[in-house]
């Protein structure tokens, strides 16, 4: 009997039931597609940090550079004035170690240490100028004046010609763990071009390539680039996965120590937590445990990401989410005050359904459930709704524009800042194609919301019909 009946008012009141349901159906779409754009927007950021922190890596631990230990004076560069005849070419490197103060290699044994921790793997960043060029040497000029005449006795001989004439490369070098390949920064890149480092190669004169850089300096795999005097031989040429590659010149960490003067020293340690939902308390375990240190994970950097990237996913996740809350309150109140609106048009019927023996349960039961069927109505063409909507974001893909940390100090603590590879590799905008991936959370929560409005709208519509009385509709016959 009750679903005869309600199959037959609500065959009766299409079109009001029909209004109730889009308006449902538009606050759960707009849910469902702010969620899902809100979702792509972390999945970019998401690609934008892994260019920082390799893939694995959910954490790094540095060391600030302190002024004591920053040095003091620029680098020196060392060239033979004089010159000769045949002006041969010369160059001077001034290695240095890039960004932050230096741990001992031994820390990075500690960090692995530490509960929760999977893996750890060292890492030294070095940055190196290079100046390189040739002098000149002047003529003297001497017994002719302006006139062209002879220049009075005494005077000074006039150079002529001569001077100086060099060009400035700056590159940055990583030191790689050979023997920890799956963790750290050159894991951001793939190998399109010669082969990786091998676990043999700890101390080997050998030197894999950021493409960019390669194709910049014309370098290709089998030649030779010199770095303060060491020759290596270029192995491999790898292209960053996403964003900018964290160096544009990938040697053995060994031998990095040896060019910069580090010996058993990093600059840089790349963690994987045991367990990606305590990445929080295994931070402040490492904090806690190893004094000194500056503990970064992904989530302290999402903050820094600029450009159009960040503008999108302050508006998806602030305008957005009050859009759809209000939406959402506005299609709960306008299907509650249409139900309500119904029942007072329908006081004959019920009042008439009571005097012949419904009670008021049976009559809110029946009211309660009209508005459920509408509420799910609502909710399936909400879905259909939403799905399109995220569809055409997907489809569409519009590019934002991306970087990170570029307007962040030194003393940021994490790749990110203090000049380190994260700070380098923000150097550059990185281009994002934006998707709005729906997952079943979004869908199971849209369900859950249209069953929500449709007992929302049933318990205004119910109570209203539970105060009606008989003698309600006796008035009302004429």
């Amino acid at each position: 009997m009750f679903l005869i009946y309600l199959r037959r008012e609500l065959r009766r009141r299409r079109k009001a039931a029909l209004v109730v349901a889009l308006g449902l159906a538009l606050g759960i779409a707009l849910v469902i597609t702010v969620t899902s754009v809100s979702a792509g927007m972390t999945r970019a950021q998401g690609k934008v940090l892994q260019s920082l922190y390799g893939l694995g890596t959910d954490m790094t631990v540095t060391k600030a550079q302190s002024a004591s230990s920053s040095g003091g004076g620029g680098p020196r560069f060392d060239f033979d004035a004089r010159g000769d005849d045949s002006g041969a070419e010369q160059s001077s490197d001034n290695v240095r170690v890039q960004g932050f103060q230096s741990l001992k290699s031994s820390v990075v044994a500690q960090v692995a240490a530490q509960p929760g921790v999977a893996d750890a793997v060292g890492g030294l960043g070095l940055q190196v100028v290079k100046i390189s060029g040739r002098f000149t040497r002047g003529t003297a000029q001497s017994g002719t004046g302006a006139d062209g005449g002879q220049s009075a006795p005494g005077a000074r001989p006039k150079v002529q010609g001569g001077g100086a004439d060099f060009g400035v490369d700056n590159y940055s070098v990583q030191g790689v763990d050979v023997a920890h390949l799956d963790l750290g920064p050159l894991t951001t890149s793939k190998i399109t071009s010669g082969k990786t480092f091998t676990s043999a190669q700890g101390n080997a004169k050998a030197a894999v390539l950021d493409s960019a850089y390669a194709k910049q300096k014309k370098l290709t795999v089998g030649k030779t680039l010199t770095v303060s005097g060491t020759k290596f031989s270029v192995i491999g040429i790898a292209t960053a996965d996403s964003g900018s590659s964290a160096a544009n010149v990938y040697i053995p960490l060994q031998r990095a120590q040896t060019l910069g003067d580090a010996k058993d020293k990093v600059t840089t340690i790349y963690v994987r937590a045991a367990d990606s939902q305590r990445i929080d308390s295994v931070k402040k375990t490492i904090q806690k445990n190893i004094s000194g240190t500056t503990v970064t994970t992904s989530s302290d950097l999402a903050s820094t990401v600029s450009g159009s990237l960040s503008t999108a996913s302050g508006l998806a996740t602030d305008v957005g989410t009050w859009l759809s809350i209000a939406v959402l309150i506005a299609a709960f109140l306008v299907a509650a005050l249409l139900t309500s609106s119904a029942v007072g048009r329908r006081v004959r019927e019920f009042g008439t359904l009571k005097a012949l023996g419904w009670r008021s349960g049976r009559v809110v039961r029946q009211v309660m459930g009209e508005a459920f069927v509408n509420g799910i109505a609502g909710g399936v063409l909400g879905i259909a709704l939403g799905l399109a909507g995220a569809y055409t974001v997907t489809a569409i893909s519009p590019t934002l524009e991306a970087s990170l940390g570029s307007g962040q100090g030194g003393g940021a603590g994490g790749p990110g800042g203090g000049g380190g590879p994260g700070r380098q590799a923000a150097a550059k905008a990185v281009d994002i194609a934006l998707t709005a991936p729906v997952s079943a959370t979004t869908i199971a929560v849209a369900v859950l919301l249209a069953v929500a409005g449709g007992l929302i709208a049933g318990s205004f519509g119910g109570w209203r019909a539970s105060r009606l009385r008989p003698a309600d509709a006796l008035r009302r016959v004429e």
